[in-house]
């Protein structure tokens, strides 16, 4: 009795796990897609980015990127710090961000408040939590999320002076 008690145990214990355990492997992307800097996000249309950016901007050549098979321009808004790199499916096509970079004198902030001129540990406190250690660079970057897609924070004299968001690598 008590060994069929014991293995009915394991038996009901073994469906429950499998029925409410949870895919424990975190989504490098997850960052990506939640984080904004300012108003701006990952895959928002260029029609909402000129309500959103006030500055005249530049546009450079649209160019067929054979890694992914998009279509890549870089819209640059130099009174604003701000540069874009946009994507769309076809040559000329309806674009949307596909990473975003800001320098001064861009005043933009992170959803978590980091800006232009925080200082490395503010990013620590605000980010540590998703610090791609293995990836980062001692001095000069700090990578949240993934190299794959994140944010990556660029320092001198442990002030941030870049902030990245998108993918650094394929």
């Amino acid at each position: 009795m008590i060994k069929h008690t014991f293995t009915l145990f394991i038996l009901m214990w073994c469906v429950c796990s499998a029925t409410f355990a949870k895919d424990e492997t975190p989504d490098e992307f997850a960052l990506l897609h939640k984080e904004r800097i300012g108003n701006l996000r990952i895959d928002l249309p260029e029609a909402m980015i000129k309500k959103v950016i006030p500055c005249s901007f530049k546009r450079e050549a649209d160019t067929l990127w054979e890694a992914d098979g998009m279509h890549h321009q870089k819209w640059v808004f130099f009174r604003c710090g701000i540069s874009l790199d946009m994507t769309s499916d076809k040559k000329g096509g309806a674009k949307s961000i596909s990473s975003i970079a800001v320098i001064s004198p861009s005043m933009l902030r992170t959803q978590r408040n980091i800006h232009i001129g925080s200082s490395r540990q503010e990013v620590i406190n605000a980010y540590g939590h998703e610090w791609d250690k293995e990836n980062s660079m001692p001095s000069g970057s700090f990578i949240a999320g993934s190299i794959y897609g994140g944010v990556i924070f660029n320092f001198e004299n442990n002030k941030v002076n870049r902030i990245f968001l998108g993918a650094a690598a394929e």
